[in-house]
């Protein structure tokens, strides 16, 4: 990561510097992961076709908008914590802890598939990154709640074009982005 314990040499008045690196250092992995979404989805945007394009190619833009309001939401927090935010792609690429998204030109519904198995991994981490700062930065805590709550009602934008009247899932078993575009789409 970008900082190592004591690299920085201020942080917000009332926490230690030691508690402000390891802040630092989650919202550095929740800043590669939103840029990684917000690219994800733009590339979802670009690459659907089928009878759904119109509905997804249009629901995708203002998801892009409001992960990239986050992009800059948490990194700006870095910044005040006193850490110096990195928003490179070879940093992402370099420090990410997953695989590049898998899917290219396809179905809207088999993307949209796929897209629900990144939505879970993103929510996912998010909810960790909110369990860890309970007790370090309240006020982090509170940004990464927020949003959260947006996140997961992009995912359920993104399910209400997968789920069946019984409110089952098509892609409800697969484990990677390709097998959840297929049984989406089947």
């Amino acid at each position: 990561m970008n900082t190592e314990q004591g690299s920085i040499h201020y942080t917000v008045p009332g926490m230690e510097e030691k508690d402000a690196d390891v802040v630092i250092e989650l919202l550095q992995e929740r800043l590669h992961a939103l840029n990684d979404l917000a690219l994800t989805l733009k590339h979802v945007h670009w690459n659907v076709v089928g009878p759904n394009f119109i509905a997804v190619h249009t629901m995708l833009d203002p998801q892009v908008d409001g992960v990239r309001v986050m992009v800059d939401d948490v990194a700006e927090r870095i910044a005040t914590l006193g850490g110096s935010p990195v928003g490179t792609p070879g940093a992402l690429v370099k420090e990410r802890t997953w695989d590049d998204y898998s899917v290219g030109r396809g179905d809207a519904i088999a993307h949209l598939g796929a897209l629900n198995l990144v939505y879970t991994g993103v929510v996912g981490d998010h909810r960790k990154a909110i369990q860890a700062t309970e007790d370090a930065d309240p006020v982090t805590q509170d940004m990464l709640i927020a949003q959260s709550s947006e996140l997961e009602q992009y995912q359920w934008f993104v399910r209400a074009h997968l789920e069946s009247s019984d409110g089952s899932l098509g892609s409800a078993g697969a484990t990677t982005e390709k097998a959840a575009a297929r049984e989406a789409g089947a």
